[in-house]
């Protein structure tokens, strides 16, 4: 059995990595992290104890093409706060996706970057 102590990071394509940074870095205030100087361009940025790793591919694309659908795949960020979450993304014109009472057990935000990867914020039940 492999022993695993967390996630380390989570990699995502993107196809912009201006308007990316800009949507990970201003509009949800990750901090970046000094990458590596590859042969292809991208950003790192920490996220609490782990890491989201932007990696750039101009032909990617998503199999996403409707609104928010929180059955598809998706990372989740567990955040203070799910009041103070959902006012900073509204407030900077985020579209989301509500459930605070999710058969999940958590209180769940969820919401799309620049090119359709689903993103989920979420605090325990009742925080």
């Amino acid at each position: 059995m492999i022993e695993s102590l967390s996630i380390h990071h989570v990699s995502l394509a993107v196809t912009d990595i201006e308007q990316a940074k800009y949507f990970y870095g201003k509009l949800l205030g990750f901090p970046e992290i000094k990458r590596p100087n590859f042969s292809f361009p991208g950003a790192w940025y920490q996220v609490g104890e782990q890491q989201l790793h932007l990696i750039v591919q101009p032909k990617s694309e998503t199999l996403r093409t409707g609104t928010i659908d929180s059955n598809e795949g998706h990372f989740a960020i567990r955040v203070k706060s799910y009041d103070k979450t959902l006012y900073e993304l509204k407030s900077k014109g985020i579209e989301v996706v509500e459930k605070p009472l999710s058969m999940s057990g958590f209180a769940q935000i969820f919401c799309m970057d620049p090119d359709r990867n689903i993103i989920e914020f979420n605090v325990e039940q009742g925080h």
